[in-house]
């Protein structure tokens, strides 16, 4: 079997309610929308992969990406990884077409990829809500959007109580932050796990007083409690506070994930499986992280290519712990765009037999929503703020 063609989509992904871009301000906005790529083969299969991107990025990539993957053999993954690792052009911008090749292998072997790489390790596959308090601006609205999250079946959910801070907090913003989650903790009672989301913004002083002010709250995890490409600082704060850490959804690189994991810096681990190098280098993540006795929770907030992935992944890793879900809060086109493949039941995933990843790409869907220009804000702008507490049925 050879690929034969590179084909991409950049298709509007807004997620409405959900503004959560990860660049630090004054830097490009470069996560915008959703690429979706599909490698052809001569056999007539086709594999799937997603990622983020903007329009020139895009038509770079998939250019420089042809003479890469044309005529080579999808099964062999090792050493498409090798080739791209070895290219001064593409980097790690493209490594996530790896997950393509894992759907082309398991639709050739008519089997889902999770069983090629590992097996069936979980019965469950439990998920976090987010994304879920779209529209929320007071905490009485913060507690009625988290009863209908678990009215809904979740038995955890995250949310970003800091509305624009960086760095350091005013005590007025920090009083507004706890009684969010005051807010949220008493609506849902004492059984459904809370995840902070920090998002990079503050000081490793002030991540510090603001996880010791939480511990009343006994949030399941502070997500990013420090900027997070800084290894040290997280480990500054690993070190002093007394409440679990997770990041790892904006580091890119095997060397980059074994420093976080050799110095123990977090307690669960954030791979984007679309960012850090596909499946394969996932699986390789996540053994580090089992030596360490840390567990692993994949980021995935572009759509249900990339959730497939996450799944699959989820599935044949023994130190998985729960699932990041957007699925019932994001667009309304979602499942559209897969030909209505849906897996969220009742605040779990369910992972069908289906060869592959298990989906297919509707094209005439995913051509009604082209890209858009810079259609998110940074999170340290008030306008992501007013767009995420907007109403939903004004968007």
């Amino acid at each position: 079997m050879k690929i034969t063609e590179v084909k991409a989509w950049l298709c509007h992904y807004p997620l409405p309610g959900t503004f959560f871009p990860t660049w630090i301000p004054g830097f490009p906005q470069t996560r915008n929308t959703c690429l979706i790529i599909a490698l052809k083969t001569d056999e007539g299969i086709e594999g799937y992969t997603a990622g983020v991107g903007i329009l020139d990025e895009a038509k770079s990539l998939v250019g420089l990406l042809r003479p890469f993957l044309v005529n080579r053999d999808p099964f062999n993954v090792e050493d498409t990884l090798k080739m791209l690792r070895s290219s001064f052009f593409l980097g790690y911008k493209a490594w996530f077409v790896e997950v393509a090749l894992w759907d082309i292998i398991g639709k050739a072997c008519q089997q889902p990829v999770y069983k090629l790489l590992g097996g069936d390790c979980h019965r469950r596959l439990p998920a976090y809500a987010n994304g879920w308090y779209g529209g929320a601006r007071t905490p009485r609205d913060y507690a009625e959007k988290a009863r209908e999250a678990v009215g809904r079946g979740y038995r955890a959910m995250k949310f970003d109580p800091f509305g624009t801070a960086w760095k350091e907090m005013t005590p007025e913003q920090s009083e507004e932050a706890l009684e969010l989650v005051a807010a949220v903790r008493e609506a849902v009672g004492p059984h459904v796990g809370l995840m902070i989301e920090f998002h990079g913004r503050l000081s490793v002083g002030c991540a510090l007083e603001t996880m010791h002010k939480l511990e009343p709250y006994f949030p399941a995890w502070c997500e990013e409690p420090a900027i997070p490409d800084s290894i040290d600082l997280l480990q500054e704060v690993k070190k002093q506070a007394r409440l679990p850490i997770a990041a790892g959804e904006r580091l890119y690189t095997l060397p980059d994930f074994y420093r976080l994991l050799s110095t123990r810096a977090v307690d669960v681990v954030q791979m984007d499986i679309s960012h850090c190098g596909g499946l394969l280098l996932s699986k390789k993540i996540a053994a580090i992280a089992a030596v360490q006795e840390i567990r692993v929770s994949p980021h995935c907030s572009v759509g249900p290519v990339a959730l497939a992935a996450c799944l699959h992944f989820d599935k044949c890793t023994p130190n998985f712990m729960i699932q990041e879900a957007f699925a019932e809060f994001d667009i309304p086109w979602r499942n559209r765009l897969v030909r209505g493949w849906n897996p969220i039941k009742n605040g779990e995933f369910v992972l069908t037999d289906q060869p592959g990843l298990g989906l297919e790409l509707d094209e005439d869907e995913i051509a009604l929503h082209p890209y858009v220009k810079n259609s998110f804000p940074s999170l340290w702008n008030s306008e992501w703020l007013e767009k995420f507490t907007r109403d939903k049925s004004d968007q």
